[in-house]
């Protein structure tokens, strides 16, 4: 615990990987949390929670709909994708200032394991929405306001710094489709997607939470994610 003046006090707390997963990779950025909260089973408890429905069509998706890409919605004056990289890589180096990440390392990446040098301008690495965007218009964000759209796309809780081959197989999938390569990851994995569909109110599909239920059985003590930023985006923020 440190202390500060006036005897105000900072309790420290780590968060360790249960079940033999990894947390997730969050090591501070504006509105991102830590993978803590709820206590021993949460992740598996919200799973079962999820409203189920069919899938809708994806009639009417763009990712125009969830507002420009990379929108500072939490006006730090940096890019939501700067700010996942800045949080994720480790040896960041910068463009001037402390906003433009130039270069840095994942170390390692969440869906392989492997260690992949970033460099700007090259496109090995991705920032990867947990949820897929056209998977969360085609489970309910058809329905919301452009502002709850802006923020989802733009939510740190949402967001990870990820090899870009992995990511661009995985494409728009959900859990029942699609799981990172890495297994020792999957439980943080379908952990995080669980949180961002119980933060923002999507529904799953039968086979979605049959298959996050049998990711999340070999880890029942798996924490739920919290934090990110508000479920809606300042008004200044547009979307077709």
């Amino acid at each position: 615990m440190a202390r500060l003046k006036g005897g105000a006090v900072i309790a420290v707390v780590m968060v360790f990987a249960v079940g033999g997963c990894k947390d997730l990779q969050d090591k501070g950025s504006s509105g991102a949390q830590g993978s803590g909260g709820g206590g021993g089973g949460a992740a598996l408890a919200a799973a079962d929670a999820l409203p189920v429905k069919g899938r809708a069509p994806k009639t009417g998706y763009s990712r125009e709909k969830f507002g420009s890409a990379w929108a500072d919605t939490d006006s730090n004056s940096c890019d939501t994708r700067d700010d996942i990289l800045k949080r994720d890589l480790k040896d960041v180096k910068f463009t001037d200032g402390d906003c433009k990440v130039s270069s840095g390392v994942l170390r390692p990446d969440p869906y392989s394991g492997k260690e992949i040098t970033y460099t700007r301008g090259r496109s090995l690495v991705d920032i990867d929405h947990l949820v897929a965007l056209s998977d969360a218009w085609q489970k309910g964000a058809k329905y919301w306001d452009a502002s709850k759209r802006i923020a989802l796309a733009n939510d740190p809780l949402n967001l990870l710094a990820v090899d870009a081959s992995a990511n661009r197989g995985k494409g728009d999938g959900d859990t029942a489709t699609w799981l990172p390569p890495d297994k020792a990851y999957r439980c943080t994995y379908v952990a995080a997607q669980v949180a961002v569909k119980k933060k923002y109110g999507l529904w799953v599909t039968a086979a979605e939470k049959a298959a996050m239920k049998k990711v999340l059985a070999d880890c029942p003590g798996q924490k739920l994610p919290s934090g990110g930023n508000p479920t809606k985006a300042p008004s200044r923020f547009k979307a077709r």
